[in-house]
């Protein structure tokens, strides 16, 4: 066989790598907690799951518009109105089984030979890898724990050039937590002003899991920039759907008939019934999603204080999602060292910092998806091994 080459480029998740790692040690015997693996541990809500089962009941077993039933799509757009203050119309949404495939679609219009994209670091690690299989030269920029993890806009600005078609920015932030402030954003986006030949991708899958009284500051109302903006979100966190496979782009309208031209290449449409699930979501009550972050909250506080008291650790509070990025240079340990050392002989499954970027060299992941009472144990034992272990 004689396999393309841009196969080679293509990286993946460790999460997942983690995740089979972590059970294959459980089917050992070996007790593990997953702090690794960014998914809900709460079960998606019975009116979701029971919209599910009427759509297959009632008959929803083909094919459906490739860009999402109407339904569904009048149902983001409702949000869109709703969460972020900007009125869309539903042809500009794109129903996709998952975030992944808006952020593939965008990459793989832009990406080619010569072209440039710019992305986070630390940050989602296919951003990095779709980057790479569509040809174009990645140009990650820095992200820093001494302001949050947020960016600098003067500095994300500053490495534009010529060849750049794709600036990418992710707020609230996997792995950080980190959120980009209002008025960071309010920064760049006049900044591109200069760059019209930028497009901004916005993933904004955690929109609605942001801490404290500050709203999410979204990129979605800056006019300036809505004809060149692709904003991802989805049903996955949110509504604890992961695996349903269900995302949305909101595109500028010539956009949205190319996303749709490429869901038509490569998945045809999103599974029928999944898709009147995410309408039951969206249109749905909404106090599931209230208590799923009111424990979010309480265990971002636990898994905090308890990675701050131990040596060699340090970690700030985080803005958003479900994840805590300690710096643990003052361990002694590299990054992928500890990750496996910690799933290995402490049964604690975590992420290395460097999955996510060079600039994530001296720092781990942790989920705190998981109950209190895993966090305070698998802190507890991450203690214990520090105590008697050494680089």
């Amino acid at each position: 066989m004689q396999i393309a080459a841009r196969m080679s480029m293509l990286g993946t998740e460790s999460a997942f790598e983690v995740l089979a790692r972590a059970k294959g040690l459980e089917a050992k015997g070996q007790s593990i907690i997953n702090l690794g693996i960014g998914q809900p541990d709460f079960a998606t809500p019975p009116h979701i799951v029971e919209a599910g089962r009427k759509a297959l009941a009632d008959g929803h077993h083909g094919y459906t518009p490739a860009n999402g039933i109407p339904e569904l799509r009048e149902a983001v757009a409702a949000d869109m109105e709703l969460r972020r203050g900007v009125k869309i119309d539903p042809a500009q949404v794109v129903c996709v089984p998952g975030g992944k495939v808006t952020m593939a679609f965008a990459m793989l219009m832009f990406g080619e030979a010569g072209a440039e994209i710019m992305y986070p670091d630390p940050g989602f690690p296919i951003y990095a890898s779709v980057v790479k299989f569509s040809g174009a030269t990645p140009v990650p920029y820095p992200l820093y724990e001494t302001n949050g993890f947020s960016f600098s806009a003067e500095e994300v600005l500053a490495k534009i050039t010529p060849r750049t078609r794709l600036l990418i920015v992710n707020s609230p932030a996997n792995p950080t937590g980190g959120v980009v402030p209002k008025s960071e954003l309010d920064k760049l986006v006049a900044g591109l002003e200069k760059h019209p030949q930028v497009v901004v991708m916005s993933d904004e899958i955690y929109a609605r899991m942001v801490y404290g009284n500050a709203p999410h500051a979204s990129l979605l109302p800056y006019e300036s920039i809505r004809d060149r903006l692709i904003l991802l979100d989805g049903w996955s966190k949110t509504y604890a759907m992961t695996g349903w496979r269900l995302g949305w782009g909101v595109w500028p309208g010539p956009l949205a008939e190319m996303a749709t031209r490429l869901s038509i290449n490569v998945h045809s449409c999103v599974n029928a019934a999944t898709q009147w699930a995410g309408v039951a979501a969206l249109n749905g009550p909404q106090d599931s999603v209230d208590g799923m972050m009111k424990a979010f909250a309480e265990r971002r506080t636990v898994i905090v204080e308890a990675l701050n008291r131990l040596p060699g650790f340090r970690c700030v509070m985080p803005g958003g999602a479900f994840y805590a990025f300690p710096n643990i240079a003052g361990t002694g340990f590299t990054a992928r060292a500890l990750q496996d050392r910690l799933l290995d002989e402490a049964g604690v499954a975590t992420i290395a910092g460097t999955s996510f970027g060079e600039q994530g060299e001296g720092y781990i992941r942790f989920s705190y998806a998981n109950s209190t009472d895993n966090i305070r144990e698998a802190v507890k034992r991450i203690g214990a091994w520090l105590e008697k272990s050494r680089p």
